[in-house]
C-alpha cells in the first residue's frame, strides 16, 4: 500500500526541485528529509535518468542515498561497455556493408567526450540512416541477433532475441540494449511534425559511424527533442543537463546552425528547453539567443514557457492531464485537429498505445490503459489519475530494491 497520493504528489516535486538545484549548482547543504522523501528522490533520479551523474556531484550526507546512487554509477558503467563494443560492431559492419549510419543523442556526446563513462546512462541507441538504406539497415540489425519489436511514425524499435527488461528500481547491467532505427529527425508539437533531417544528415557520408555535421546540428536535435518532450510532460533533467553541457562549447555559428540550412521555418520551438536550461544553468544560453528565439516563438507558448518548472513539464508531475501540450498549437485550426485526435484517437494512435502495453513494462498489468477511451475521458473529468510511468518508479523506490517481476500496482488515490 502506497501513501496517499496527495503526500507523493508533493514529495515528487519537492526532490524534483531539488535534485534539479543540487545537479546544476552543486554543494548545497544535505535536505532535512523524512524516509519517505529521501526514496521518491531515488525515483525522481532514476525517472530523469541522473542517478549517476549525482553520485559524481552530490555530497548529500544520507548513507543510503549515498549507496543507491554509487550501485547506479557502477551499473551504468557496466551497461556502457556493452553499449560501446555493440557501437564498434554496428561500425564495423556498417562499412562492411557500404552502409552510412549517425549515432544520435546519448552516443553522439558521449563520442565527443562530454560524458565519461559512467556519467550518463543510455536506455538504448538511436540510429539514423537515409529512407533508400533502411532495408539494409534492418539486415544489419538482424544479423546481430535482433528482432523488430514494434514501429511508429518515429522510428522502428529493434530488441535482443534474448534477454529479458530488468523490473527493479533504476539501471542495470543487463538490462537489454534497444536499437532505435530512424530514416527521419522529427516531431509533433503537438500534431504537425517539425522536420530537421537535413540538417541532421552528414554532408559527405562515409560507410560505418558518423559523427553529427556540428555541434550546432546535434544542438538542433536535442533541443527539438526536448520540445517534444515538454509537449508530452514527459521531459527529464538528463535532457536539461545535455544541452546545458553542449551548450558551454557553443560558438555563434553553432549557435546560427538553429536558422541557416535546411530550416524552412524559424526554430520557434527551441525557445521553450532553453528557458528552462536557462533557469537551471544561468549563464550557459546566450541572453542573444533566447532573445531571438523569442521573436519566433507564437506568443501563447512564449508566455507560458517563462513560468513552467521542470517538475510541470515531466513525469515528476503526478497527474494525467487531459490536454497535454495544447499549448504548442500554432493556430486555432491546429487546436481543433488536437481535441479531436483527444476525444477520437485516430488509427495510428491507438496502435502506438498497444504496441506500448506490449512492450512497456511499466504498462502491463495495468487496467486503467486497457481501458475503453470514453471510460478514461470520464474518469480524467471526475477525479485526479496518477502517471503509469511514474507510479511504476514510485513503487519501485518504496519497495525493496530487488529484481521483481511485473505485478498490479495499489493505489490510494486522494486529492
Amino acid at each position: 500500500m502506497l501513501p496517499p497520493l496527495r503526500i507523493v504528489r508533493h514529495g515528487l516535486r519537492r526532490t524534483t526541485e531539488a535534485l534539479a538545484a543540487e545537479l546544476a549548482r552543486p554543494g548545497g547543504a544535505t535536505p532535512a528529509w523524512s524516509e519517505l522523501d529521501w526514496r521518491l528522490a531515488a525515483a525522481v533520479a532514476v525517472a530523469h535518468g541522473v542517478s549517476p551523474l549525482l553520485c559524481r556531484c552530490c555530497a548529500w550526507e544520507n548513507p543510503p542515498w549515498r549507496r543507491f546512487l554509487e550501485s547506479q554509477r557502477k551499473h551504468v558503467e557496466q551497461r556502457h561497455r556493452r553499449i560501446a563494443a555493440l557501437l564498434q560492431r554496428i561500425d564495423a559492419d556498417a562499412r562492411a556493408a557500404g552502409l552510412a549510419m549517425v549515432p544520435l543523442k546519448g552516443s553522439a556526446l558521449h563520442a565527443l567526450g562530454i560524458y565519461a563513462p559512467g556519467e550518463r546512462p543510455m536506455a538504448d541507441i538511436d540510429l539514423l540512416v537515409r529512407e533508400d538504406d533502411a532495408a539494409a539497415a534492418i539486415e544489419l540489425l538482424l544479423e546481430l541477433g535482433y528482432v523488430e519489436s514494434f514501429a511508429q511514425w518515429k522510428h522502428r524499435v529493434f530488441k535482443p532475441a534474448t534477454g529479458r527488461p530488468y523490473a527493479g528500481l533504476g539501471e542495470h547491467r543487463d538490462t537489454p540494449v534497444n536499437i532505435e532505427l530512424h530514416t527521419r529527425i522529427r516531431e509533433r508539437l503537438p500534431v504537425s511534425a517539425v522536420d530537421i533531417t537535413a540538417r541532421i544528415q552528414p554532408r559527405e557520408p562515409r560507410p560505418g559511424l558518423n559523427p553529427y555535421p556540428s555541434s550546432g546540428a546535434l544542438m538542433s536535435h536535442l533541443l527539438l527533442h526536448a520540445a517534444g518532450n515538454m509537449c508530452g510532460r514527459s521531459l527529464r533533467l538528463l535532457h536539461l543537463h545535455d544541452i546545458a553541457l553542449l551548450a558551454a562549447r557553443m560558438t555563434d555559428d553553432d549557435w546560427n546552425v538553429l536558422w541557416h540550412g535546411d530550416a524552412a521555418e524559424p526554430p520557434w520551438w527551441a525557445l521553450p528547453p532553453l528557458r528552462l536550461v536557462a533557469r537551471h544553468y544561468p549563464k550557459v544560453i546566450p541572453a542573444a539567443v533566447l532573445a531571438r528565439l523569442a521573436r519566433d516563438c507564437p506568443s501563447l507558448l512564449r508566455a507560458i514557457s517563462r513560468r513552467q518548472t521542470l517538475t510541470r513539464v515531466s513525469c515528476s508531475e503526478l497527474w494525467l492531464h487531459a490536454l497535454p501540450g495544447i499549448e504548442w498549437s500554432r493556430s486555432v485550426r491546429e487546436a481543433g485537429r488536437y481535441l479531436r485526435n483527444r476525444v477520437s484517437p485516430p488509427d495510428e494512435a491507438r496502435k502506438e498505445r498497444a504496441d506500448m502495453v506490449r512492450t512497456q513494462l511499466w504498462l502491463q498489468g495495468q487496467s486503467w490503459v486497457t481501458s475503453p477511451h470514453r471510460r478514461r475521458i470520464l474518469t480524467w473529468l471526475t477525479r485526479p489519475v496518477p502517471r503509469m510511468d511514474t507510479m511504476y518508479v514510485v513503487r519501485a523506490a518504496l519497495e525493496p530494491l530487488a529484481p521483481k517481476t511485473s505485478k498490479k500496482l495499489t493505489l490510494v488515490i486522494s486529492r
